[in-house]
């Protein structure tokens, strides 16, 4: 009976095999689930380098006690040495201290211009938005007018109204004619939104204007203007370093990156090199640097609209 038994067992076994082999196909498991498409690469060596020129800027005018803007008239046209380790200028000052101590002007500027800029923006766009459709062509027609004069031109004509510049005013001057990019697209993102039922339900229970842009508009269309307010930063800094060379800008006592590199000709005839290139490197590092962070932040926002 226990033979008869495996008898059976081993001929079951064996037709199973036969028909497994002949009549079914194992096919492989298929992974069915999506491969998202891998993120951006984050800057390492851009943050690196703008994380150290920012805590330098931050840190180098406290720990070192001398005045940038000393001129020390014996010294004048010295190259890199050991006691200047960057040379000195046409007028005797350290390029050292005048470096950091620029720097924590330049950025300040672009960062308080930005700041007025993405401020106006916000209100500009958040207003012609959430308004009805006249009220909202009228003021888009405005900001094309506005984007079709030339920035450089208003900036030069602000400032020549304002009279002697200094780091308050050009502050101001670029925050208030560099709002209208960025207007555009807060204004796009807000229509694409203003009819959703929390922003609904807080209109309808009194919420302002201004509450709703703030508790529940821009927390949505912040992360779609991130990267054009850093891009913001670098055109300020740029835009304050184009008025020091054409003598718009910030008086020589004033020491900025902008007002070095207004001692551009001079240093040409004189052949003292470094007063351009040194000041011009950390400018160049540093505006790389920002337009590598507002590149990799535009690729993430497309990323995760592409994922959605």
């Amino acid at each position: 009976m226990e033979a008869f038994h495996e008898k059976s067992q081993e001929t079951a076994a064996v037709e199973t095999e036969a028909f497994r082999i002949v009549g079914m196909k194992k096919e492989e498991a298929v992974n069915i689930r999506t491969k998202r498409k891998k993120g951006p690469k984050l800057p390492v060596i851009s943050l690196v380098v703008l994380g150290a020129i920012l805590a330098g800027c931050l840190i180098f005018p406290f720990l070192i006690k001398k005045d940038p803007s000393y001129m020390d008239l014996m010294s004048a046209n010295q190259a890199p040495c050991r006691q200047f380790l960057f040379g000195t200028d046409t007028m005797g000052r350290d390029i050292f201290h005048m470096i950091w101590s620029g720097g924590r002007i330049s950025l300040f500027i672009g960062c308080v211009s930005t700041l007025i800029s993405t401020v106006i923006a916000i209100l500009f766009g958040g207003l012609s938005g959430i308004a009805p459709q006249w009220a909202d062509t009228l003021l888009m027609r405005f900001t094309e007018v506005f984007l079709s004069i030339p920035n450089l031109l208003l900036v030069i004509l602000l400032q020549a109204t304002l009279g002697k510049p200094n780091v308050l005013s050009v502050s101001l001057v670029i925050g208030v004619t560099s709002w209208a990019s960025i207007a555009k697209v807060v204004r796009t993102e807000v229509r694409q939104i203003r009819g959703s039922d929390y922003v609904t339900a807080s209109r309808c229970m009194g919420g302002s204007f201004l509450h709703v842009l703030g508790r529940h508009l821009t927390p949505n269309f912040l992360p779609a203007i991130q990267f054009m307010v850093v891009m913001n930063v670098r055109s300020a800094i740029v835009a304050e370093s184009t008025l020091s060379f054409i003598g718009m800008g910030l008086p020589l006592e004033t020491v900025s990156w902008g007002s070095m590199l207004s001692l551009s000709e001079k240093a040409l005839l004189s052949g003292s090199w470094w007063i351009i290139l040194i000041p011009g490197a950390f400018l160049v590092a540093t505006l790389m640097s920002m337009t590598e962070m507002g590149q990799f932040l535009q690729k993430e926002l497309n990323q995760k609209e592409s994922n959605l």
